[in-house]
């Protein structure tokens, strides 16, 4: 999976060129929409990005697909039409996958789009795409994550990255032979630290003072 934000670059075409099968992120392509969402580096360009995304896509001989993230509080106007007027021109595109956030995101203000802007995302890329090929990915993806038997570090390490469900590391814990009282003590810790979302209960690594 890859943020696709340096695709442009060689060596990282040629990296990602190893995989069997490739996820590209894609949430727009205008600019001002592309800095409201995704808020990048101010040395990252969009058409530039674009450009590495179309080169990429040509060479790559694996499985491939794009996902593009939906959340509220955001004027698309025409914007679904344009993602799948480029997305079309990618035709090795197996699946186009339309997402929204599913764990806490970095922002607080971020929440999932609503059903109707889901709708007319999808409406808008299987009239141009085909709606064989355009999904959505809007579930929780399930409570499979593998321990190496360092349970604690374990756990830290993947939500550090990856904010887990309560059931999901409840799970992680039987199966790694470990029960609820290190979550207790990492978070007593500080370690680490549980916040609501959607209606559910995740386990984040507490990685600085922002609350």
């Amino acid at each position: 999976m890859t943020n696709a934000s340096l695709v442009w670059e060689e060596p990282v075409r040629e990296s990602l060129m190893e995989a069997d099968y490739i996820s590209l992120k894609l949430d727009a392509v205008s600019e001002d929409l592309w800095r409201k969402i995704n808020m990048p580096h101010k040395d990252l360009k969009l058409n530039t990005i674009l450009e590495g995304l179309t080169e990429f896509v040509e060479d790559f001989k694996g499985i491939i697909s794009s996902g593009t993230m939906l959340i509220d509080r955001i004027d698309y106007r025409d914007e679904f039409g344009n993602i799948a007027d480029y997305l079309k021109v990618l035709k090795k595109l197996d699946k186009v996958y339309i997402a929204t956030p599913t764990r806490p995101p970095a922002e607080r203000w971020v929440q999932p789009a609503k059903q109707q802007v889901l709708n007319e995302a999808f409406q808008a890329f299987s009239k141009k795409i085909g709606a064989d090929k355009v999904e959505y990915l809007i579930g929780y993806e399930g409570n499979i994550f593998t321990s190496t038997g360092k349970v604690e570090e374990d756990l830290l390490s993947i939500t550090a990255v990856h904010p887990m469900r309560k059931e999901a590391v409840m799970k992680f814990l039987r199966k790694a032979n470990a029960d609820w009282c290190l979550v207790e003590e990492l978070l007593k810790e500080s370690k680490l630290r549980e916040l609501d979302y959607e209606g559910n209960v995740f386990c984040m690594r507490k990685l600085s003072n922002k609350a």
